[in-house]
């Protein structure tokens, strides 16, 4: 039985929700089990770059950081946030998207369109923590 975490009424508290997960497809699996959750639910767009902008920011921890630590989820009257947690203090990099499609660039970029916002800082144990808020 799913419990809805609801989000319209007054006295409650933001949904919140976290995971370890070791692929990008475990992390969409996460999130959409999570936006199924929220009540009201999300409009179909924002599950779906939802589920983008976790894909993209576990991707880009797991192929440059190694793994990825935590990601959480929560979620407010205003916003859906993921933050995502990795053992690198070195900070996301735009580059040039390479069209011939074998060396990427094009995840970040992407993160920070989809989000409204976007905030990189370090982590008390070592490496950082990328978060991004997209409205719900």
């Amino acid at each position: 039985m799913h419990h809805s975490l609801a989000t319209d009424d007054p006295s409650y508290q933001p949904a919140r929700s976290a995971c370890h997960p070791g692929t990008a497809a475990d992390a969409r699996d996460f999130a959409r089990d999570f936006a199924d959750l929220l009540h009201p639910a999300p409009a179909a767009r924002t599950t779906q770059n939802l589920l983008l902008l976790v894909s993209e920011l576990v991707t880009n921890a797991l192929r440059h950081a190694g793994a990825v630590t935590a990601l959480r989820l929560s979620a407010d009257h205003e916003d859906i946030r993921v933050q995502v947690e990795d053992p690198s203090p070195a900070r996301p990099e735009g580059r040039s998207p390479d069209l011939s499609g074998r060396g990427g660039g094009f995840g970040w970029p992407m993160v920070c369109a989809l989000a409204r916002e976007v905030t990189i800082r370090p982590h008390p144990g070592g490496g950082k923590i990328v978060q991004a808020a997209l409205a719900r």
